[in-house]
């Protein structure tokens, strides 16, 4: 009897399994719908972004060298001014009459000097008589010595005097922008520290950036070979400085608490586009630049700070590690992970997993039964 009941339990046991089979295969998941695109080698021109600041290439702060009051103002604010150019004019009168008055005791003492060389030469005619003492000729002869000394301080303070003069009208260093007056007219003014105003050159101008000292070498390769392409600027509102640069100079040393140095980069300004002072970006043409391994940025998944891409394989979706350069545009540059012809899922990967099933179509749609396999 318990043979006949085991008997009778194995087609039962049949059908159930039969039955499992059928439901598992009618419950799998269909090939999911993709879209590929190539990688491909192009070419890949990109560039490194530094914090820069534009700085005149010759700024001076204007300041009296002598005391009195402003008596005149020559210029218009913000306008450039030439090399030479009078600014600002301090009263002169009393510099005028010192330079006088300078002038008429170098031209006494020269007239002493002309009378004590008469002197001698009338006390060495009588000596050779022995009509006068050689005392008196010494003392002839000291007092003309003395003469010429007194020329020589008169000449100095002569020139003291007009120094002080010159000083009384201040004129332009160098050819420049000049900013908004710090003093007014009837101002009255220290010599050093009273603040006149502020000129700049503007052409050429520079644009400063702080640079890593592991870049240094970089830097000096570009200083003695660069392009026009290789420094470009971008300003604040966004658009691109429509002139090349070039290194004109990088700092003595590295600064020992932030490991980093100074470069400054030269611009044409004739448009007078840069004013002193802007801040901007300055772009570096990266020296990894050339033919590379570009793929679609949408491709591109990022899992804990690492970035993937699904490559079709036949009818398999295999998942790769990838490491990423810059971004070219819509497509970004592939460092490692890829190489060129490999068919990167660019759309309905978002449900994939690694090994997954997938077909050619319509990403989203359901089915896709009648297409072919992913493309190659």
């Amino acid at each position: 009897m318990k043979h006949k009941y085991i008997l009778l339990l194995s087609p039962l046991t049949l059908f159930f399994s039969a039955c499992h089979q059928k439901d598992a295969k009618s419950t799998a998941l269909p090939p999911t719908p993709v879209y590929v695109a190539e990688a491909k080698t192009a070419d890949a021109v990109y560039y490194d972004n530094y914090q820069g600041s534009v700085v005149a290439l010759n700024s001076v702060e204007l300041r009296s060298q002598v005391a009195g009051f402003i008596t005149a103002i020559y210029f218009k604010e913000g306008d450039v001014v030439k090399k030479g150019t009078p600014l600002y004019e301090i009263d002169r009168r009393k510099y005028v009459a010192a330079y006088d008055q300078a002038v008429a005791n170098l031209a006494s003492a020269k007239a002493n000097l002309v009378k004590d060389q008469k002197d001698i030469d009338r006390y060495t005619m009588l000596l050779k008589n022995d009509a006068v003492a050689r005392q008196t000729v010494d003392q002839a002869q000291a007092a003309y010595e003395s003469g010429k000394a007194n020329v020589q301080v008169a000449n100095a303070a002569v020139l003291s005097a007009k120094t002080d003069l010159s000083y009384a009208t201040i004129t332009a260093p160098f050819t420049g922008r000049i900013g908004i007056s710090q003093v007014r007219l009837g101002s009255e003014v220290s010599p050093g520290t009273t603040l006149l105003n502020t000129i700049s050159s503007e052409q050429p101008i520079g644009v400063d950036i702080v640079v890593n000292e592991q870049d240094i070498s970089r830097f000096y390769t570009y200083q003695k070979h660069a392009t026009d392409s290789t420094f470009k600027l971008q300003l604040s509102d966004g658009t691109t400085y429509n002139k090349p640069g070039k290194i004109l100079t990088i700092d003595r040393g590295v600064n020992n608490g932030t490991g980093t140095i100074i470069v400054r980069v030269q611009f044409d300004n004739d448009n007078d586009v840069l004013k002193d002072g802007m801040s901007c970006v300055l772009l570096v043409l990266n020296s990894a630049s050339g033919e590379r391994l570009q793929i679609p940025y949408k491709s591109v998944t990022e899992q804990m700070g690492e970035y993937f891409v699904f490559v079709s394989q036949d009818t398999i979706a295999i998942q790769h590690k990838v490491k990423l350069g810059p971004r070219i545009g819509d497509d970004v540059v592939v460092l490692s992970g890829l190489k060129q012809g490999d068919q990167v899922i660019t759309d309905g990967f978002q449900r994939l997993r690694d090994k997954g099933k997938i077909t050619l179509g319509k990403p989203g749609a359901a089915g896709a039964s009648g297409s072919t396999g992913a493309g190659k």
